[in-house]
């Protein structure tokens, strides 16, 4: 089976493509166009395992449709900061035509040659109001859901955020392309019949990934705190107890190859959310906790000031991916910790390598 990835050489396309390849039961092709810091590092070790990787910029149709035939598209590639449109970095428009725009030009690119499209979107689809106001507490470091399931918002409960969660504005630009695109890839899927898949990604992480603070915050973390760079815990009163899922995307590979297989299903089985669900989940001052085991003690700053797009709890419920694909989470959050640690040990100029230019 011929599969095409975009993104193939940011962090989650590149670990996706040497996990697959890894099976030795798919032929890989992918495209990137390079403009995330550090992404060129990934082109020439995946070369060497014999992927063709590509350059191509997912916003032109026509470089799209110059991209070899695939039977299947797996969509790694996007702008991922919450921020993005906002924070004077890239413009409102921009991030529209690479996060929409260019789903769109693979949705054609999968038309035309009856490919499956599988997209990997993110759990920033969910409203962020009702989620700015859950009921929380602070124990232990970390909030924690301090009502009664019977009076948690519909589509929550302790388990986490299931997929009838609310996902009206606003979202964030961010969330709000990636819900367009889900919307688009379903339609395309229905109407002109091939395979589509929207897996719901909770926060991805591992070696390799490019930090910085408003995405990567793991690898940003470990990586910071190892060189002891300047950390500051950012809104809920400055003291990091905002909590997080962590998901090695390694893990996807099971639903992957399942996905590649299936057939017929039912357009709302087409969508699940996948993440390492509540065992995985820690705040931030946990994470500091970790490093300062791991690396010895290092000064966090505090600002409290409330930010735009801040949520105090998100995790999210992978219950329905279990019941109808069997998945789960293979990697503890501790061992992906140990991995970004190990890696940031062996490559001392992480964070200026993958830092915005």
């Amino acid at each position: 089976m011929r599969i095409l990835i975009s993104g193939i050489c940011g962090f989650v396309g590149s670990t996706l493509a040497r996990t697959l390849h890894a099976t030795g039961r798919y032929q890989i092709a992918g495209f990137d166009n390079f403009i995330r810091p550090g992404s060129e590092t990934n082109r020439a070790p995946l070369a060497a395992l014999g992927l063709t990787v590509l350059t191509a910029d997912l916003r032109s149709a026509a470089q799209i449709d110059a991209l070899p035939d695939a039977d299947f598209v797996l969509d790694a590639a996007a702008n991922p900061s919450v921020l993005a449109g906002v924070d004077g970095r890239t413009s409102a428009r921009e991030l529209v035509d690479h996060n929409l725009s260019g789903t769109i030009n693979l949705l054609e690119y999968c038309r035309a040659r009856r490919a499956g499209f599988i997209l990997l979107s993110t759990s920033r689809v969910y409203a962020i109001e009702p989620l700015a106001a859950l009921p929380v507490a602070s124990a232990q470091g970390a909030f924690r859901l301090s009502a009664p399931a019977s009076a948690l918002p519909p589509g929550l409960s302790p388990a986490g955020l299931n997929e009838t969660f609310a996902t009206t504005a606003p979202l964030s630009l961010y969330g709000a392309t990636k819900l367009a695109s889900e919307a688009m890839a379903l339609e395309y899927g229905q109407t002109f019949g091939f395979p589509v898949f929207i897996n719901r990604c909770g926060v991805l992480a591992g070696a390799g990934q490019f930090g910085r603070p408003d995405q990567g915050i793991f690898a940003y973390w470990i990586n910071s705190w190892l060189r002891r760079r300047p950390l500051q815990y950012l809104g809920f009163g400055g003291q990091g107890h905002q909590v997080r899922d962590c998901l090695h995307p390694r893990d996807l590979l099971p639903v992957l190859e399942k996905q590649f297989a299936a057939s017929a299903l039912a357009p709302t089985d087409r969508l699940a959310n996948f993440s390492g669900g509540a065992v995985s989940a820690q705040s931030l001052r946990q994470l500091s906790d970790w490093c300062s085991r791991r690396f010895g003690p290092h000064v966090v700053a505090a600002d409290g000031t409330p930010r735009r797009f801040d949520i105090p709890w998100i995790v999210l419920d992978h219950a329905k991916a279990t019941r109808l694909w069997d998945w789960r989470p293979a990697t503890p959050t501790a061992a992906i910790l140990e991995e970004i640690a190990a890696h940031a040990e062996q490559n001392p100029g992480w964070l200026d390598l993958s830092a915005p230019r």
